[in-house]
């Protein structure tokens, strides 16, 4: 498995977003299902979000994100960038080895 940290800058102004805000946190939940996603929040300051995942490919990751609401809408980016996980928390090795996936 690779790890990602995903960036989402939004291209609009936040209060343009507010009705599709749900229809992407709903995306989201299809890729935690699948073991993709580990963690997800908006930024402070409004202007998009992070993302940590991990997927088999960035190809594979890139291809997740171009279904989520903010892209199909053009009202955001998605920016991955890959990154060897060496040190964390014990209670995330399963998930950082691969061997946490609900989808099998």
């Amino acid at each position: 498995m690779k790890h990602f940290i995903v960036e989402i800058t939004y291209t609009v102004p936040f209060e343009q977003l507010k009705d599709i805000v749900p229809l992407h946190r709903q995306f989201l939940e299809e890729g935690y299902q699948r073991g993709l996603l580990l963690c997800s929040g908006p930024l402070p300051s409004r202007t998009g979000g992070i993302v940590v995942a991990r997927a088999a490919s960035l190809e594979e990751l890139q291809d997740f994100f171009e279904r989520d609401p903010y892209h199909l809408q053009d009202i955001a980016t998605h920016h991955c960038v890959e990154f060897e996980p060496v040190k964390h928390q014990a209670f995330l090795s399963a998930w950082v080895s691969g061997a946490e996936n609900p989808a099998g």
